[in-house]
């Protein structure tokens, strides 16, 4: 919901805005549809909640069909049948995002809100790494933003709104031993929110990401019962912990909102300050 201030409109006599109202309605997303692409769990079901929790209404995407339903159910519990939707396609698809994307638009409501959070990791040294394992990651967690990103500006732009949010990594900017087409691939991220916002932000999109840092999930479960990489995070972090996936909401609902409507191709790092120390 758009809120305008005209002059003498919810201002005291000295010109500055009524904290109360404007404060809220700059957060506020009631009315607008989101896509959060990979959202069956983990860190995409904790920002599609956090989405609905401002009023949105979500559509859930992933591959398995039942686990996709199974948390679309849970969501629809609290927050209604009519503002939680599920899409089941393969991002990776150019034909199957196009689909997804129009059944969005023509049977939930013209996309506002578009979070590129699906990708997958694989964890080998890169003297052994199978070319098809760095295709299958680059094109899950970067050609997957591209296409869904393309489908949803198509929209968007002709509509004059729209925010797109790429979920980025502290790999966007740092590397480590073992993971190397993970962090290829969110680097590119990172420049392709870039390139996104050079081409669109004149046409009233605002195209920012979110890098988390290492972020304790059902799929890093591993590494965080591991004692030696667990004792390693903690060091290597100055907030001392693992990152929650509540961490991420609120940068995310900001960036989803009015409130950040002329933040524009950046990434905002969500780290524990793990990138800004040596």
């Amino acid at each position: 919901m758009q809120t305008t201030i005209g002059a003498g409109a919810g201002r005291d006599p000295g010109g500055v805005p009524e904290e109360s109202t404007r404060g809220r309605a700059l957060f506020d997303l009631d009315g607008r549809v989101a896509l959060v692409t990979g959202s069956s769990r983990g860190i995409g079901l904790a920002l599609a909640s956090g989405l609905a929790e401002a009023g949105a209404t979500v559509v859930l995407n992933g591959l398995g069909a039942d686990r996709l339903e199974a948390s679309r159910r849970r969501l629809a519990d609290r927050f209604g049948e009519d503002r939680v939707h599920a899409a089941a396609f393969d991002v990776t698809s150019p034909e199957e995002v196009r689909r997804g994307v129009a059944w969005i638009e023509d049977s939930v409501g013209p996309l506002r809100i578009l979070v590129n959070n699906a990708g997958i990791q694989h964890r080998v040294p890169l003297l052994d790494l199978a070319t098809e394992d760095w295709d299958r990651v680059i094109a899950a967690d970067l050609t997957s933003a591209f296409l869904v990103g393309r489908e949803a500006a198509l929209r968007m732009v002709p509509r004059g709104a729209g925010k797109i949010i790429n979920v980025c990594s502290v790999q966007s900017d740092l590397a480590r031993p073992g993971i190397a087409p993970y962090t290829a691939a969110k680097g590119g991220l990172r420049n392709l929110t870039r390139a996104m916002t050079a081409e669109w932000a004149g046409r009233g999109l605002q195209v920012n990401g979110l890098a988390p840092g290492y972020i304790d999930t059902e799929m890093t479960r591993g590494l965080v019962e591991d004692e030696a990489f667990n004792a390693w995070v903690r060091g290597r972090t100055p907030a001392g912990r693992w990152g929650r996936v509540q961490d991420l909401v609120g940068p995310a609902v900001w960036l989803a909102s009015d409130g950040s409507d002329y933040v524009n191709g950046q990434v905002v790092f969500i780290d524990g300050g793990m990138s800004v120390v040596v």
